[in-house]
């Protein structure tokens, strides 16, 4: 994959006054994402069904924004859609996400958005798991995939500082 280079201040701004695109956040983490990545968090594009890096992931893990690394999707909601894209039957918190209503491409649909950024994830469909009723549709390209094996482990109460 190709890495876009860094974005002059101006294109940024234009880009930010653009309708119906995310502005990108001012990190250099925007100006190294991948161009699948910036094309689907910064341009609200979508990958291809069962083309992305997570559609079959069965791995226990949490799911993190692909430009602000922002925790989005736990594996325990993850489901197989049938659709070739990443499914969840909700995020890991709801603050989390932001739904945005879509009227692109004549559908009325809800775009779902990073809530820290603002990239485009996916959309969000009341077809899903009878748990939530929900499908979240993510691209694999907006998000990173950090298995619960590189999770630093929580710290265990009564061993902080200042004890022995």
């Amino acid at each position: 994959m190709k890495t876009l280079p860094a974005l002059p201040a101006l294109l940024l701004a234009v880009l930010a006054e653009a309708p119906g695109v995310a502005a990108p956040v001012p990190t250099t983490r925007a100006a190294s994402l991948s161009a699948d990545a910036w094309h689907c968090l910064r341009m609200k594009g979508t990958e291809r069904p069962f083309s992305g890096a997570f559609w079959d992931q069965h791995e226990p893990g949490v799911y993190r924004c692909g430009d602000c690394r922002t925790v989005l999707f736990d594996s325990k909601h993850k489901f197989d859609s049938g659709t070739g894209w990443p499914s969840f039957d909700r995020p890991a918190a709801s603050a989390s996400v932001r739904l945005v209503a879509d009227r692109s491409y004549g559908m009325v649909r809800t775009e779902v958005q990073c809530a820290r950024c603002g990239g485009h994830l996916g959309h969000v469909f009341d077809d899903g798991p009878a748990t939530t009723g929900q499908r979240y549709c993510i691209n694999s390209a907006s998000l990173v995939f950090v298995p619960d094996s590189l999770r630093p482990e929580p710290p265990r109460p009564g061993k902080g500082k200042g004890r022995s």
